[in-house]
């Protein structure tokens, strides 16, 4: 499975999206934070934003919906263009319905755990999901160091992944830099987003590079987990 790179806008300059979209062309996705100030403490950009995101980013959009009543609207966000709609599951009623909404629409259907939320509620339930998203700091706020207890959560739903037979990826947000890729991806993750280590690169397009070359290196060296 190969290792795909999710730089997060909310490290970008918020007053040139456009620019900042352009500069991660060799990424494989964009990844757009949408926060409400109600589900984590910090506000974001919204519905409007992420549908204009979609028409000029050179890579399909990644949506991280850390909001209130993701039931709701979640699928606005697949209505609008996104490739990936990924909701907490800490705030919805009833994920899987969810998810087989987002899939019906057309797009990636993930779900979201923050750092201190069990991951074994979904674990039977993998083939419903496109996506696992492994919080590895806390939700809100970009530039966090890495949460290390978050691996063994990682290597768990990797396990019961490659147990079902399934397709379903892992993400992984937070704290991924070239210092952390290598064991993440060791663990079982084949998605990372990286705001502050791309954006706050010298080279952009070299940080992608390096990034994606690290986690495949040590997918490659990995013992499979059993």
């Amino acid at each position: 499975m190969p290792a795909l790179i999710s730089p997060s806008i909310l490290s970008a300059d918020f007053a040139n999206l456009e620019r900042d979209l352009a500069v991660i062309g060799g990424a494989d996705y964009a990844h757009v934070d949408v926060m409400d100030n109600h589900f984590v403490p910090n506000l974001t950009l919204g519905l409007p934003v992420v549908r204009r995101l979609v028409e000029v980013s050179p890579v399909p959009i990644d949506v991280h919906l850390m909001i209130d009543d993701a039931d709701r609207w979640a699928p606005a966000f697949a209505e609008a263009g996104a490739a990936s709609v990924t909701f907490h599951a800490e705030a919805t009623q009833a994920p899987v319905r969810l998810a087989r909404e987002l899939r019906r629409l057309g797009v990636r259907a993930g779900v979201a755990v923050r750092p201190a939320s069990p991951v074994e509620p979904f674990l039977d339930l993998v083939d419903e999901f496109d996506m696992i998203l492994v919080m590895t700091v806390e939700p809100g706020f970009g530039g966090q160091s890495f949460i290390e207890g978050t691996l063994a959560k990682i290597r768990r739903a990797r396990a019961a992944i490659t147990a079902a037979g399934a397709a379903t990826w892992i993400q992984v947000d937070g704290g991924v830099s070239r210092d952390t890729i290598g064991r993440i991806a060791e663990a079982g993750a084949n998605v990372f987003v990286a705001g502050s280590a791309v954006y706050g690169a010298p080279d952009v397009a070299a940080e992608i590079i390096a990034l994606r070359t690290l986690a495949e290196a040590a997918t490659a060296g990995a013992v499979p987990h059993q």
